[in-house]
């Protein structure tokens, strides 16, 4: 017999089993260059950089690249019933452990009805920015979203194992729609705050990706959002 507590342990499993393969899948995505147009030191990431992430992505790919306007970037349309789809950059070998910002510019343009990442059973993002590090066979991740009904600033749905670590954070939530908000970290300061307790000294391991995904599986809605102007400035 399958109970609801059975049910529970499955949707865990399955999940963190997934996003263990979207930060696999980040390391082995395809380099591609950063756009040579970039001021110096600072290296802008093109927008056409960014790959489907095959294994762990349905077989629609449901983002485009808009070139026309100002500044280029990458448009995502999800409609149900379509399978989630990640979009993945690798950072180049000789920047992983040299970099001092990641910064990026995102908006929501349709909202997932009930989206909150806290809670699993409605966990879909208009936006999701992953941040991937390895060390050894582990893998650790931070997911910066775009919530449509969320609590703005809340950490959640922390994971834990030998071959993962993950932290979700309620970047935006609800409205605006249509407004860029841009948005930076420090890929150090991050990592040491959410799996090394704020030590300064600890460690950090080479940051190897960079995801994108928009959603709305769970709550069987449309979600859409725009991605531009990611940038690295190295330290």
């Amino acid at each position: 017999m399958i109970t609801a507590g059975n049910r529970s342990s499955r949707r865990r499993f399955g999940s963190v089993a997934r996003l263990v393969g979207i930060a696999t899948a980040l390391s082995a995505t395809p380099r591609a260059l950063a756009d040579d147009r970039a001021p110096s030191r600072e290296v802008k990431i093109a927008p056409s950089s960014f790959r489907v992430v095959e294994r762990e992505s349905g077989p629609v790919n449901y983002y485009s690249v808009v070139t026309s306007g100002p500044m280029p970037f990458i448009h995502a349309a999800y409609s149900s019933p379509l399978e989630t789809t990640v979009l993945g950059y690798q950072v180049p070998d000789g920047m992983r452990r040299s970099i001092a910002r990641l910064r990026w510019q995102w908006r929501a343009l349709k909202l997932p009805v009930g989206g909150d990442e806290c809670v699993s059973e409605k966990a879909d993002s208009a936006a999701v920015v992953y941040v991937t590090w390895k060390r050894a066979l582990r893998w650790y991740s931070l997911k910066y979203v775009w919530s449509a009904v969320g609590t703005k600033g809340a950490v959640c749905d922390a994971r834990r194992n030998p071959f993962l670590a993950q932290d979700t954070m309620i970047v935006e939530s609800g409205p605006p729609l249509g407004e860029w908000r841009s948005f930076s970290i420090d890929p150090d300061d991050e990592f040491r705050r959410h799996f090394e307790g704020g030590d300064a000294r600890a460690e950090v391991p080479p940051l190897v990706g960079i995801g994108l995904m928009s959603d709305g599986d769970q709550t069987a809605s449309e979600s859409q959002a725009d991605y531009a102007d990611f940038a690295i400035l190295p330290k």
